[in-house]
């Protein structure tokens, strides 16, 4: 049966580290949109925990002696949440580094009142300067996923808190990958995953470097190895076609083509193959809006980022068989 807009509460947990004014920006954003603000602080060395309270805000400060992860970061949230505000129906996680849109928590709580069937709704992440560099723009893309049921959310998601108590929230040891994982979850028990066609916030990823970019693609792949590592047994198979196609395209082929070039270095026009991969994207992808100089970098960097991602899958094996501590992979 749906609940009644009035039985509807909405209490967000905002996380995040040394992120100045767009913290700032972030908290003032849901002010009056929302019953309770819930702040996880990282480890700041800036004004985060200051600023944060001068604006009534809620504060948390994670222990930073073990490990940190984005899902502790969360889950630390929303265990507080659901132990002093019982009343609280759903959730808004969003990151420090991204303020909301005024319609979004309207459109969101209205889907939710009238599908109750669905765990989390999510919405189109903008990014703030697209303009600023290409890495910001690659993001920009990135985050204009298909409107509908989907798969997975991405950080900023509103989440039934019955639903995300029933899964256990997020899984504390992952560096990466936590949303997708979750709702992998999530959709096991039967619970449906959205994504409006609106816009739920704007983000600034402030990538200006190609190391960036790099380390970034390379936490992605250490997050589809441990997804894969979890659920690659699952019906679905989670996230094997991702693993398989990093070690294809970045580790069985560049060694292939290498090791045949011994016998004539002529065999190292095999290499073309990657330049056939960017054509064969380029024609696949549909990027409205976007010259066909950004579709072509995109397209670029859709086969190049195979190889960060290769050592991220390498990192995650390693740090399995030598039973190592994962750490976060920064790339700001």
């Amino acid at each position: 049966m749906n609940r009644k807009k009035d039985e509807f509460k909405i209490a967000a947990v905002v996380i995040g580290r040394n992120e100045g004014q767009r913290l700032i920006d972030c908290l003032e954003s849901l002010i009056g949109s929302v019953e309770y603000i819930i702040y996880v602080d990282s480890g700041s060395t800036d004004n985060s925990l200051q600023n944060a309270s001068k604006l009534g805000v809620i504060c948390l400060s994670l222990d930073m002696k073990l490990p940190f992860t984005a899902a502790r970061a969360r889950n630390e949230g929303a265990n507080f949440i659901i132990k002093n505000y019982s009343d609280i129906t759903a959730i808004q996680f969003i990151d420090g580094d991204c303020e909301i849109f005024s319609s979004w928590m309207f459109q969101a709580k209205q889907f939710l009142i009238e599908h109750d069937n669905y765990a989390v709704v999510c919405g189109r992440r903008i990014e703030r300067f697209p303009e600023q560099s290409i890495y910001n723009k690659l993001c920009d893309i990135e985050w204009n996923t298909p409107v509908g049921s989907a798969m997975a959310c991405g950080g900023d998601a509103l989440i039934q808190v019955h639903a995300y108590k029933e899964v256990g929230g997020y899984r504390d040891d992952l560096i990466a990958g936590e949303e997708p994982e979750m709702c992998f979850r999530l959709r096991q028990k039967g619970w449906g995953v959205y994504r409006l066609a609106a816009d739920i916030t704007l983000h600034d990823a402030s990538m200006i470097k190609f190391s960036q970019w790099w380390n970034r693609a390379k936490r992605a792949g250490y997050a589809y190895a441990a997804s894969f590592y979890l659920h690659g047994q699952s019906a679905e198979k989670f996230k094997r076609k991702e693993v398989f196609s990093i070690f294809f395209w970045a580790g069985f082929i560049p060694f292939s083509i290498i090791f045949l070039s011994v016998i004539n270095y002529y065999l190292l026009l095999i290499f073309l193959i990657y330049v056939m991969q960017v054509i064969k994207v380029f024609k696949k992808i549909e990027l409205k809006n976007e010259t066909k100089e950004i579709k072509l970098i995109y397209s670029i960097s859709v086969v190049l980022a195979k190889f960060p991602q290769l050592i991220g899958v390498i990192k995650f094996i390693t740090n399995k068989l030598l039973r190592k501590k994962e750490y976060l992979i920064e790339y700001k």
